[in-house]
């Protein structure tokens, strides 16, 4: 008892496809630059959170933003090349990371370290270069990552105001970051506002002057004042992940995949590696091309919904790394019509919060991790036509030239 009905392909027919809305990272931005005072910067680290960095970074600076966060040089030097002008800041990044080619992108680097700080110091002295290196001197506040521990702070201080009076850098900002921002009156937080504080004091005792201030990442940015001082890191935020739970951001993302076949099962058929789902009555499988490979992630299992003919459908047995298959009982569906995977609820569809939930992970995790096989197209903020744009390489290789 097993009917099988196939879709044909044809072109692009048969992918999965990722639809970005840029009017939701619009909306996102002015509502969370109308919740502070300080200036803030658009975080597009992980393209941008798996949204296209450059698309992010152009909608948020039209809509409230005035400057970039990144983690890596890298990451950094794209922006760059796709003709981005505003300030980027990259802070995450090794002894021997290409401090001359940011400086020649006039790219500000992040430094944790006085091992950091002498190698932008050889990499400004082996220039020429347009400027003094910018530099933001990095705090750890509490959490044991990166960033100089408190012991070495003041050395740090120190020894970046002599390149500074040397001329070989400028110290624009000090930073640091909070552990536990989702509940602004845990410890962590005390400690890490307390910390950072003297920081800066220290900082100006050794006669620096940072413009920019900056601790408050998404979280801190929408429920603790305390924590915004001149600037304030946002990335999760700007497309629609509240990690605080108490804002409407608007989620940008919507996945799709068709159906490419459709089957009719008796009762007890299993499903999958391992049989971990038997049919517990005769009923009709659905079966999607994407799985964990795509970004499903495969704790989901047994738990994940998609929306497929109006209605929520059960995703059955183990996800597989390209696989997905949909219980859809006594109902029909015909090869070719399209499931919602997640999307932003508007129609009761299944959203990145609840990928997060039955995965037992973070919204952070399932919208980096969708994968390149996926069709993407980008919509703008602005009217418009869906514009198609490349899925993102884990690690750019090779970068268009500089401006």
């Amino acid at each position: 008892m097993s009917a099988l009905a196939v879709a044909p392909t044809a072109g692009g027919a048969g992918r999965p496809r990722l639809e970005v809305d840029l009017a939701a990272v619009a909306a996102n931005t002015r509502l969370i630059a109308g919740r502070t005072a300080a200036e803030l910067m658009a975080v597009v680290k992980a393209d941008g959170f798996g949204h296209g960095a450059a698309a992010v970074a152009r909608t948020a600076l039209a809509h409230g933003a005035t400057s970039l966060g990144v983690t890596s040089i890298e990451e950094a030097l794209v922006l760059r090349s796709d003709g981005l002008t505003a300030p980027v800041l990259s802070w995450l990044n090794p002894v021997d990371a290409a401090y001359a080619d940011a400086l020649r992108a006039e790219v500000d680097i992040a430094v944790p370290s006085r091992e950091h700080l002498d190698a932008v110091v050889r990499a400004q002295r082996g220039g020429p270069h347009q400027r003094s290196a910018r530099v933001h001197l990095h705090l750890d506040t509490g959490m044991a990552r990166d960033g100089a521990e408190p012991s070495a702070w003041a050395a740090l201080c120190r020894a970046a105001r002599r390149a500074e009076r040397a001329g070989l850098v400028r110290v624009v900002g000090v930073m640091g970051h909070l552990g536990c921002a989702d509940d602004p009156a845990d410890e962590c937080n005390v400690l890490g506002r307390r910390r950072f504080g003297w920081g800066v004091e220290v900082a100006r005792g050794a006669g620096l002057r940072p413009a920019r201030r900056h601790l408050a990442a998404t979280a801190a940015t929408l429920l603790d004042v305390r924590s915004h001082h001149t600037l304030v890191r946002v990335g999760a935020g700007l497309v629609g992940i509240d990690p605080t739970g108490t804002t409407p951001l608007r989620s940008g993302l919507t996945l799709t995949a068709p159906v490419v076949s459709v089957r009719r099962v008796r009762a007890g058929s299993g499903v999958g590696y391992g049989h971990a789902w038997t049919a517990p009555a005769a009923t009709t499988l659905a079966l999607l091309p994407l799985g964990y490979a795509d970004g499903l992630p495969r704790a989901a299992s047994g738990r994940a919904e998609v929306m497929l003919r109006g209605r929520r459908r059960a995703v059955v047995g183990r996800l597989s790394m390209d696989q997905a298959v949909v219980d859809l009982g006594d109902d029909h569906a015909e090869p070719g019509d399209v499931a919602t995977v997640l999307g932003p609820g508007d129609a009761g569809e299944p959203t990145v919060a609840d990928w997060a939930d039955w995965a037992d992970t973070l919204p952070h995790e399932v919208v980096t991790g969708i994968g390149p096989r996926v069709l993407r197209t980008t919509r703008p903020a602005e009217p418009g036509p869906a514009v198609p744009v490349p899925a993102p390489s884990a690690v750019p290789t090779v970068l268009r030239s500089l401006p």
